[in-house]
């Protein structure tokens, strides 16, 4: 998985959404971030204690289309920036989505009574 600034990520994504539109899904996940790369140890409550608490937390987001994956971190000041810029695209690439069958159900019922 590939970690990248977040404007380099926003570009991506527009690759990507681009290249779903023939074939594929684009999957999106955003989770709380506190910077870690291990898991935490199953330790006593001793250590536990000994490790400074996590003042900020920040936003993790990935993507995927396929095999491709990439992600960005995502500051507490800078979410309201991103955001904006998020929402944006994705209001630029809803026209991929496609719509759904409408089925006439009331006039197949009133036929057999």
């Amino acid at each position: 998985m590939v970690l990248l600034e977040n404007e380099a990520f926003l570009t991506e994504l527009t690759r990507l959404f681009q290249k779903s539109r023939s074939s594929g899904t684009v999957s999106i996940t955003m989770k709380r971030y506190d910077g870690r790369t291990k898991p935490k140890p199953r330790t006593s409550k001793s250590v536990e204690s000994s490790l400074p608490p996590i003042s900020e937390y920040k936003c993790l987001i990935r993507a995927t289309l396929g095999n491709k994956k990439f992600s960005t971190v995502v500051n507490a000041k800078d979410v309201n920036k991103f955001q904006l810029a998020y929402a944006n695209l994705l209001k630029g690439n809803m026209d991929g989505l496609k719509k759904k069958d409408k089925k006439k159900v009331g006039t197949s019922t009133k036929a057999t009574q």
